[in-house]
């Protein structure tokens, strides 16, 4: 077993109205958060991105492996080869290979093939999951529960988007292979997520929906 280094904890604790306080603050930020489909393209500094890209880089993953890629893309041209690539997948989606039940799902959210946010959005940033690592002999090391440590920095990251005061949408065409080719991905990474980013346009409306209530999803046990 390697030896166990350890160094101090950074935890900054409050007061038990201040944390009160503090939670229900967040609460109420958060709640403001909606997926955005009308973007401007207002021009995002490359700063903010990356400070929003390294708080979800924070995040706990299996063994501390870290499995995750985030491949951020302001170049118009790349922007463009993507729409064209997510549209074709999303042409086939529509058209045939989702079921109706799935169909039905997304009627009331107003989707459809047209993906005109992938160009006109300031940032895409591509969300890749490690299937493995490369050791310095360039041998493979197995990462862990990559699905859960990649989900929790993705929520992460759409959280600190937010706070930062921008708008993001999780797109994700499936199948996504089109990725690796354009953002130059190795087969050992998976594109999981293309998460749009930037400010919302400012006639941007989204559809009308409820969120579930604490009743309808937090079971106490005291």
């Amino acid at each position: 077993m390697p030896e166990l280094k350890e160094s101090p904890l950074r935890f900054r604790g409050y007061a038990e109205p201040d944390m009160a306080q503090r939670a229900a603050e967040f609460r109420e930020l958060m709640s403001r958060r909606r997926t955005v489909r009308h973007f401007s393209d207002r021009p995002v500094p490359r700063r903010l991105i990356e400070d929003c890209v390294m708080t979800a880089a924070s995040a706990p993953s299996g063994a501390n492996q870290q499995p995750w890629t985030f491949v951020c893309i302001s170049d118009p041209a790349m922007k463009t080869r993507i729409r064209v690539a997510a549209e074709e997948e999303e042409r086939e989606f529509y058209s045939g290979r989702a079921s109706q039940e799935w169909l039905d799902a997304l009627g009331p959210l107003g989707t459809d093939p047209d993906k005109p946010f992938l160009e006109t959005a300031p940032w895409l940033i591509a969300i890749f999951a490690q299937r493995y690592g490369l050791g310095p002999d360039g041998g493979k090391i197995k990462h862990y529960y990559v699905p859960e440590s990649v989900g929790i920095a993705t929520g992460l990251l759409i959280s600190s988007l937010h706070n930062a005061g921008l708008a993001s949408l999780t797109h994700t065409p499936s199948p996504m292979g089109f990725l690796n080719a354009i953002c130059d991905r190795p087969d050992r990474e998976k594109a999981i997520i293309l998460l749009v980013a930037g400010y919302p346009a400012e006639d941007a409306k989204v559809p009308d929906i409820r969120r579930k209530g604490a009743d309808e999803i937090i079971v106490w046990r005291e």
